[in-house]
């Protein structure tokens, strides 16, 4: 007897996620809601419904997507905020390209010059790492004499 294979792992990892699957999660983030149909009608390049269903149940069984029963239709929902859903892509991006390092991060994209800042942004990052330094002054733990730290 065939042993019947268990429920797919959920994976919120950004990686995870192909093209299509990207322009759908942008779709439900723009309109916070659609159907099968306004999703097919939003996807550039004109997929088949029936494909536009496969790629909404897949993002449901990676749990990126969620869905609702109304007057009879599916209406898909993102499963997570767009902001948990930014901050979970960052970790991956961080952990994957920049050895877990944002300081690697800041660098790429600071030294580089293919982003540039206006000051006004660059004065909120400046005060951004002002705020994580006293953070980090603050949850340390107090030095003790003697014990070679410091």
């Amino acid at each position: 007897m065939a042993k019947e294979p268990g429920p797919r792992k959920t994976s919120v990892l950004p990686g995870a996620l192909s093209r299509r699957e990207r322009q759908i999660l942008d779709i439900l983030y723009q309109r916070a809601r659609a159907t099968a149909h306004e999703v097919r009608e939003a996807l550039p390049g004109s997929p088949s419904y029936s494909t536009a269903r496969a790629l909404l149940r897949i993002l449901e069984e990676k749990g990126h997507v969620r869905h609702v029963e109304e007057d009879g239709r599916y209406v898909y929902l993102p499963a997570v905020s767009r902001g948990s859903a930014g901050q979970s892509a960052l970790q991956h991006l961080v952990q994957t390209f920049f050895d877990g390092s944002a300081a690697q991060v800041m660098a790429a994209l600071l030294d580089r010059g293919s982003v540039q800042l206006p000051p006004a942004e660059l004065e909120r990052l400046a005060q951004l790492v002002d705020e994580a330094r006293k953070g980090a002054h603050q949850s340390a733990p107090p030095e003790r004499e003697g014990d070679g730290s410091g």
